[in-house]
């Protein structure tokens, strides 16, 4: 390898993004692993995750809508607070504009739980869910979309600055994911494709 200019590439850290030991109000899984629906703006599901950068640890908070696989709204910051997951549900809710009755759906992490979180699902009218404790499965859309965005962006890599990453993560959701990345879930459509179709101009 040497000879070779050759390097093993270094097992990634970890950090925990859920604390879900906390007195805060845990609303019911009402998804319970449901993840098809038949119309856009009826479930959302978020999560956070972190990317690691030369100036410190900086983290991704998104909100996919489990219709077309899309991400409708995100945000990223150097802390993890609620104020990161309040700015993304604020984007999504701007760009989508939904009715009432919408479920967002996540962890039980204490980020979800806080009580300003719990007012903005209330004034964009939202019912909460949230997954039962330490099941990954129950919020898998939103790991799926993490675990790729790790394998296809990051990779392992280490950003220079707070601001590289956050350039990287915009290109890649806004110009790539969203609009040019096909999912075998979505019939090898992108998420903006399967949204604009209608029976008559696509058939599976």
């Amino acid at each position: 390898m040497r000879a070779n200019g050759l390097r093993a590439k270094g097992k990634r850290k970890f950090k925990h993004t859920t604390d879900s030991n906390h007195s805060l109000p845990v609303a019911p899984n009402l998804v319970n692993q449901q993840f098809e629906v038949a119309s856009p703006n009826t479930v959302w599901v978020g999560d956070i995750t972190y990317i690691q950068t030369l100036e410190g640890w900086s983290y991704l908070a998104t909100v996919i809508d489990l219709y077309s696989r899309k991400i409708v709204g995100w945000s990223y910051s150097k802390r993890m607070t609620s104020n990161l997951i309040c700015e993304a549900i604020e984007s999504a809710a701007r760009l989508r504009n939904p009715g009432p009755g919408l479920i967002f759906h996540s962890d039980r992490g204490s980020q979800y739980a806080s009580r300003a979180f719990r007012r903005r699902l209330w004034r964009f009218r939202m019912k909460q869910s949230m997954s039962a404790k330490g099941n990954c499965y129950d919020n898998a859309v939103a790991e799926s979309f993490f675990a790729t965005l790790k394998k296809e962006l990051v990779n392992g890599d280490v950003y220079r600055t707070r601001a590289d990453a956050r350039e990287a993560i915009f290109e890649y959701i806004e110009v790539f994911y969203n609009r040019r990345r096909r999912h075998s879930w979505l019939d090898y459509m992108t998420p903006d494709e399967f949204e604009s179709c209608t029976p008559e101009r696509c058939v599976a």
